[in-house]
Formats: structure tokens, sequence, C-alpha cells
């Protein structure tokens, strides 16, 4: 409802004059308001910081006038509510550009920023660029969403599903673990008053930033228990499932005392609900103040759908840790750190893995390069070498070590051996096949050697072509050289063999350069698609490709060169070799890892061990062998000046560099099988034989005679 403003005395605003012009009901402050004075407009340029009262913003700009300061008013009139910062600018933008405001400009309010203008998104004075980016209601959004979604997983998620584990352990009443519950909500409503009041009069951001540092404080308190209470033990009879008759037992201890730390989680829980309180409440104001009215709900729906998933991933993540020890990093990580053994071959593994992944990536373009294959053709060639190499390796390696009845010590003495078979047949990369001459990379279109890492495309006999080479599409000459492209060659025509078997002449019509923009040979190109005849592309009248035996250009094929290199096979076997006895050795080497800790550490001993394996191995592999094999190129693509992928390798270089790098890393996995199988002893309670897997040798037996060793089995079990 509209209501008329009064001026009286000095706190008039609007002069009496321009009201009778106007005619029209006077707004209060939320609306423009006409005064007799040139106005002007200072927008900020910092984040919108609630420097006094709840609405004013530093995006918002507050009236301004040149008399004396103007009288008190309602917090709710400060604020023009119409007026929000745009959804996908920064949250401080002036609310009028001057060239917009129209012929009254000069009887307009004048809006000037209020707050510090030296605040930043930031820590006080650190306030680095890089966090300005935040400076957004994008920005804020996402710091709302993180926050309401950790506290939602930790508070509703996982303390609810640790309950009942809390109960046990610390010896607690369901009433004592309500309360603890319970300490959230009631921390909660006593600050509500306090924080929606004062924060709201205050820097909203930053409470949110002192409530979210509160909150993980709590989160500190409740797991502090944890650390203090002691090492967990279980309580269990001396002999599980026999009947002693007239036996009593005794109380031996005392109560433990534990139930005291309810206070401890209490203090916790009362802390996550401190610094909850203003996440919920200025979080979801300030959000709407900086926003646009309808863009309001959105960003305010996407804030309580991520408070939402919290719970629900507190409760999927809680449940999959509640399967882990309690005394996980005392009852088995320390166990396993101290068992030399299984740290050595956790590295050994590390090693061949890091082969493994290296070659599996790059194998085919290795193979591409030295054959002078294409990409098909190479990624074949590897299929054929890996599929029996590596799955027949892996089966005989499992065959081998229940052939010969391999034990602890036995079997990494095996891996050992594979280790070395495949360091000495990775001495085969010594050989390399040699690449074929491309004219003006490697060999000068006169068929000289050019000085390594000299690159000259341009010759005489394509100047006049305008080739760019951007487009790579090698041929071969009938003279032996590979050409960069039909361009590079200077063929002026191309000839491609129709279905019936007839030659077709296209004429190029400056096939030699003129590509289309889209990268094709233009009508050369389009008449073969038109044709559905690209079967072998012969290239004419090539002025760069010399005629051996009579006058006048040669011709050039579509494609590389055929490969020449007499050693092909040998490196074929050869390297089929290091497959086969890489993958020779993973099996018993798993074997190993098994027999080297106690039978309660084994399924954690492989998920820490595949950890490491991937961390040191799978991930860095492909990586490094990438870099190496980057360093043995000699062409790269070039887009408009940016390096590109690499177009030709140096064969030679290749082979030394992969030689290095497989050589270093055979030769750590051998050291570390080496003092693995040095350093091996039989954990105790667990069989050094295959034996101890069988399901007839069990913990469970029929035999009573079995009964009287099971006191010292439980106790082996607890030291544990």
């Amino acid at each position: 409802m509209k209501r008329e403003w009064a001026p009286s005395g000095r706190q008039s605003v609007v002069s009496s004059a321009a009201a009778r012009t106007s005619g029209l009901l006077i707004q209060p402050l939320e609306s423009r308001v006409s005064v007799p004075t040139a106005i002007t407009a200072t927008p900020s340029a910092e984040m919108p910081q609630h420097s006094t009262g709840d609405k004013p913003l530093v995006s918002k700009p507050q009236l301004v006038f040149p008399g004396p300061a103007s009288g008190t008013d309602s917090e709710c009139d400060r604020t023009p509510p119409s007026r929000r910062v745009s959804l996908s600018a920064p949250l401080s933008q002036p609310l009028c550009q001057p060239e917009k405001c129209g012929p009254r400009a000069a009887q307009e309010v004048c809006y000037v920023a209020a707050g510090q203008p030296g605040e930043a998104c930031g820590w006080r004075a650190f306030a680095p660029m890089c966090l300005q980016a935040f400076n957004t209601p994008q920005g804020f959004l996402l710091f709302l969403c993180v926050a309401s979604f950790l506290q939602g997983m930790t508070v509703n998620g996982f303390i609810n599903t640790v309950i009942t584990s809390i109960e046990r352990r610390y010896d607690l009443h369901s009433y004592q673990s309500g309360l603890i519950a319970s300490s959230y909500d009631v921390a909660a409503c006593l600050c509500l008053t306090f924080v929606s009041y004062f924060g709201g009069h205050g820097h909203k951001p930053r409470w949110l930033g002192w409530g979210v540092l509160v909150m993980g404080a709590g989160s500190l308190v409740f797991a502090l228990p944890h650390f203090t209470a002691g090492r967990y033990e279980v309580q269990m009879d001396e002999v599980v499932g026999t009947c002693w008759a007239n036996h009593s037992s005794t109380c031996k201890d005392g109560a433990s005392g534990l139930s005291s730390y309810r206070l401890v989680f209490m203090l916790g829980q009362f802390l996550h609900g401190m610094g909850a309180t203003p996440l919920y409440t200025l979080g979801v104001t300030y959000l709407d103040e900086n926003v646009k009215s309808s863009y309001s709900p959105v960003y305010i729906a996407t804030f309580y759908t991520a408070a939402i998933l919290g719970p629900a991933a507190g409760y999927l993540v809680g449940g999959a840790l509640l399967n882990i020890y309690t005394d996980i990093s005392q009852h088995s990580i320390w166990l396993l750190l101290k068992n030399p053994t299984f740290i050595l071959l956790c590295l050994a593994g590390a090693t061949e893995a890091t082969l493994i992944a290296g070659m599996s990536t790059f194998g085919p373009k290795f193979l591409e390069s030295q054959f002078s294959l294409s990409a098909s053709e190479a990624a074949t060639l590897f299929g054929y070498l890996v599929v029996p190499a590596g799955g027949g390796g892996t089966f005989l390696g499992g065959f081998f070590v229940n052939k010969f009845k391999l034990r602890g010590s036995g079997i990494i003495k095996f891996c050992l051996l594979c280790t070395l078979v495949s360091l000495l047949a990775s001495l085969i990369f010594l050989m390399h096949c040699p690449g074929v001459p491309m004219a003006g990379v490697t060999a000068g279109y006169n068929g000289s050697l050019l000085p390594e890492g000299h690159v000259e495309l341009m010759a005489a006999c394509n100047l006049h072509c305008g080739c760019q080479p951007e487009h790579y599409s090698p041929v071969c000459g009938s003279d032996g050289l590979m050409y960069y492209s039909p361009c590079y060659a200077g063929c002026l025509e191309m000839a491609v063999s129709s279905p019936g078997g007839q030659k077709v002449r296209v004429a190029a019509q400056h096939v030699v350069g003129a590509r289309s923009r889209g990268g094709g040979w233009g009508p050369a190109a389009s008449s073969c698609n038109q044709r559905c005849c690209c079967a072998p592309q012969v290239y004419r009248d090539c002025s760069c490709v010399p005629q051996n035996f009579s006058s006048g250009f040669g011709h050039a094929t579509a494609g590389k060169c055929t490969s020449t290199c007499q050693r092909k096979p040998l490196l074929l076997v050869f390297i089929f070799v290091v497959i086969v006895f890489t993958f020779l050795s993973s099996i018993p080497a798993l074997t190993a890892t098994l027999r080297c800790v106690c039978d309660q550490q084994r399924s954690f001993a492989l998920g820490i061990q595949w950890i490491v394996v991937r961390t040191l191995g799978s991930i860095p592999g492909p990586i490094a062998f990438g870099w190496v094999i980057d360093k043995a190129c000699l062409l790269w693509q070039d887009q408009c000046g940016q390096q590109g992928s690499c177009f030709v390798y140096q064969n030679s270089a290749m082979s030394w560099y992969l030689l290095i790098a497989g050589l270093g890393y055979k030769v750590l996995g051998s050291i570390f099988f080496a003092i693995a199988c040095f350093l091996y002893k039989s954990p105790p309670g667990s069989s050094d034989g295959l034996e101890a897997s069988l399901p007839s040798q069990s913990s469970a037996s029929d035999n009573p005679s079995d009964l009287q060793e099971a006191p010292s089995a439980l106790q082996i079990q607890s030291d544990i």
C-alpha cells in the first residue's frame, strides 16, 4: 500500500514544488526520489558487505544528499527491494548507468557505495586476485553448497551411523547417546536468536566463515575420544563354544569409566550446532539479497539440494567405513609398515605396473614408427603380441607355482628370475629399424641427408605449389622417398582405380596446393568421394619425384613407404618374450604378498598394495613414457604457431629412450625382489604353504582335541 511522504524541516528530501508538479503520491525511500540537485553514481567494486543494518550492501547504494543527514527510518525502508545485482555479473554493480538515466538525470537520486571500499574476497589483508573469481553470486552459492553438504554428511550422516558403535565402545546407554544427538539441536536453539540478530546487523560472510570454522572444530572434538581413550580391547570368553561345569568367573576390573566421554561427544555436537546456525539463516538471506528476485528461488533450491544430498552421502560412506576395524591406524597399517617384505613387494609391483601401463599405451606407436605402419596396422599387430603373451604369461605364472610347489621365499625367487629374464630380453631395444627417409625432414629433395634437427619442406620443385604445412598426408614417391603431402611432392594430378579396374584420371586443378578450407583436397577429393573409389590413390606428374628410367616426373602413392627392415622378426620375438616374462611374475608376486602377511590382514594388505601400485605405477607410467617418446620427435605439427602432435619420430632415439626407461624399472624391480627374498619371514599365525587357503585347513575343526589350542589361537588374534 502506498503511503504519502510528508516532508518536514531539514528531513525533507522532496521539494514542495516538485511534489506539486508531479501530482503523484511520493513513495518512501525504496522508490526513486526527486531532489533539486545534480546527482552522481559511484558503484562499488567489492563483494557486498553488511556494514550497518540488515539490508544495505556495498552493491546496493544508499541515498546521499548534499544537505544535513536525513532522519532515522525503519530498517525495512532503507533498501530498494527491486534493485538486485545481476545474475552473472560480480556482486557489486552500478544500479544506474549515467547514460541510461534519461533527460531527468539531473533531478534523480544520487546512489553512492556504502561500506569499506578496500574489502575484497579473502582473509583480512590476504585477498589474492585468484580468490576474486569467487566474488560472484555463483561463487558464494558454491561455498554454501559445499558447507551445507559437509555439514549434512557429518551431522546427519556419519554421526547417526556410528551411534550404535559409540554405545558399545564407550559403554553408553541409549538415552545417553540420545543426549549426544540432541546436543546439536540444543545449540542451534540457543544460538538462533543471537546469530540471526547480530549477524543480520553485521558482516554476514564473516559470520558464515566463522560458523564453518566452528563446525570443523566440533568435528575435531567429536573425534578426540578415539585417540585418547586407549586401545579397544574385545571382551570374549577364554574358550568359545564350550560349557565348563562348576566354573565361576569373577569380575577382574571395575567400571571402565569410558562413559564419561559422552561429555566430549556432546561438546562436539554443541559446536556443530553453533557453527551450522549462520549457514541456514544468514546464508539464505545473504543469497537472496544479492541475486535477482526471479533467480533467488533457483539459488536457494540449489543450496538446500546440497544440504539434502549430504546426509545421503554420509549414510553410504559411513556404512562402508563401519566395515573397517576401529584401531586400523594402530589392528593393521602399523603392522604392514613394519613388514619389509610386504613393502618391497609393493614397490616391485609398482615398477612392473609402470612398464605395463606405459607400453600398453604407447606400444602401438612404437611399432608404427619402427616398421612404418599405419595406426590400424600397428594396433592390430600389437594386439597379436599382447593377447597371447599377457594371457599366457599370467596363466603360466600360477601354474608353475602350483606345479613346483613353491612356498614363500621360493615364490619371490621365481619372481626375481622372471624379472631378470625380461631385463635381458629388453636389451633388444639396442636394435632398431632405420626410418624411411622423408624429403625435407631426414633427407634432402635430391636424396642427400639433412643435418639432424634441420627441417626444410620447401624446395625449388614445389615453390610454385603454395603448399601449407597444416595438413599432413604422407605419400611414398617412386624414388623411395616419403613426402609430407602430395603438394610438397609437386604432384599435378591424381589417378585412382575405378571399381571396374580402369584407371581414372582426375585433373588436380591445383591439387598441388589449393586445398579446401575444410582441409580436403578440393576437386580431387570430392571426385573420389563421388565415385566411391578411394582405393589406391596414385599422384602423377610430381615435380619433386625424379623418374628412375626415363625423363620426366615420377609418381607417388598415398600412404607411408613400406619398411624394408630386416630386423623386424627378431624385434617382434623379443618383445613377445619381454611381455611373457613380465606377466609371468604377476600371479606369483600376488601369492607372495598373501604369504608374507597374517591371515587376518590379507584383504587389507591387498588393498594397500593396489593403492601403492596404482599411485606409483599405473598413474605415472603413461605420463613418463609419453614424455620419453616426445623426446624422439623430429617433426611437430604446426597449428598457427602452436605445437601440436608429432608426425615423425627418430627410430634410433625412440629405441634408446625406451631401453633406458625399461632397464631402469627392471633393475629396480630386480633389486626389490632380491631384498624381499632375503628378508622374507613367515608371519606368525599363518602357514607358509598353499594349504593355508584350503577350506580343510580353516579355523573351524571337527576334532575335539583342536579345542585345547583355541585359547592360544584367540590370544594370537587378539595380539594382532
